[in-house]
């Protein structure tokens, strides 16, 4: 037998089937195109809230990644794949380990 979900299970459940289901109709709509902007507006919005408590650290550790991803699509774009392979593998398996499940 199962315990009945907290208020903040109950939330994060909701939370995350609420990004799942926008995620979903990005993708119907705009395709990958789609998918990204979708992440970039949570992403945005999350930021703008942790500066509002502040969080300010949010905006350099944004940053860093920002700068990490490039730096991946350049060296890729030079004929050197591995930087972002790692990264790609890295990405999957925190999200997998910790993201909203689909």
């Amino acid at each position: 037998m199962t315990r009945p979900l907290s208020r903040v299970e109950r939330s994060v459940q909701g939370r995350n089937g609420w990004l799942q289901d926008e995620e979903r109709k990005a993708i119907e709509s705009r395709g990958e195109m789609g998918r990204m902007e979708f992440w970039l507006r949570v992403t945005r919005s999350r930021i703008t809230k942790d500066v509002k408590a502040g969080r300010d650290d949010v905006i350099p550790g944004f940053t860093s990644v920002c700068r990490l991803f490039k730096l991946a699509v350049d060296k890729r774009a030079e004929g050197d794949a591995r930087l972002w392979n790692h990264l790609m593998q890295y990405a999957s398996q925190v999200l997998e380990q910790h993201g909203p499940r689909h």
